[in-house]
């Protein structure tokens, strides 16, 4: 199913004469990789802080942004200048779903949030990149389909921190969004199996 995540092709074409730079001056895959991590704590911890205000979720378009960018970076980094490792593999994995777990939990703040929609699109995503990891494991590649992969729910999220933040004004729609990315965190779920199942059938 479509993704964003198809994006990324042309999104790398843009970024590499900045990675190049960043190449040139030793920065390194890992050191990217944790600085999204950290970008993603800060922007969840000024929605956390000011839940009732529209400033925090003004910046939550701008933090994904930029953490998608990172995140590109930072596996051109290690693909193309030769600074693939185990470690870098390991913080890849774990930094992406920290992240999105420190920037989506506080949302359960934001007034007319129910917190349970909050807390199932975490734990979905989780499972979600959880299933792409565990595909390695059965001989497959690792799997990013959609319809809710982390560049899906960063658009998802997105909008709707740009929405409130400029001030529509909260309420069940938030709920009913909300439950149309758990029913795509779930069609990813099976998708990313099956996909998975299907390459080493082939196989």
């Amino acid at each position: 199913m479509a993704s964003i995540y198809d994006l990324k092709p042309k999104f790398q074409r843009l970024l590499r004469p900045l990675v190049s730079r960043l190449a040139a001056a030793g920065v390194t895959a890992n050191q990217v990789t944790i600085a999204a991590v950290v970008l993603s704590v800060l922007g969840g911890g000024l929605i956390a802080w000011r839940p009732f205000e529209a400033w925090p979720l003004l910046l939550l378009p701008l933090v994904l942004f930029l953490r998608m960018g990172l995140n590109a970076i930072d596996g051109m980094l290690a693909r193309e200048f030769g600074q693939q490792s185990k470690l870098g593999a390991i913080l890849n994995e774990l930094g992406d779903v920290l992240s999105d777990a420190a920037l989506y939990l506080p949302l359960a703040w934001v007034p007319f949030v129910w917190v349970p929609l909050i807390e199932g699109v975490v734990v979905l995503a989780v499972i979600s990149e959880m299933t792409g990891v565990v595909a390695v494991q059965i001989g497959a590649k690792r799997q990013y389909q959609g319809p809710m992969g982390k560049s899906d729910r960063a658009f998802w999220f997105g909008a709707l921190g740009l929405a409130l933040g400029l001030g529509v004004a909260p309420g069940n729609w938030i709920n009913g969004l909300l439950g149309m990315m758990l029913v795509l965190l779930v069609l990813t779920i099976i998708n990313r199996a099956r996909a998975a199942l299907k390459e080493t059938h082939a196989a």
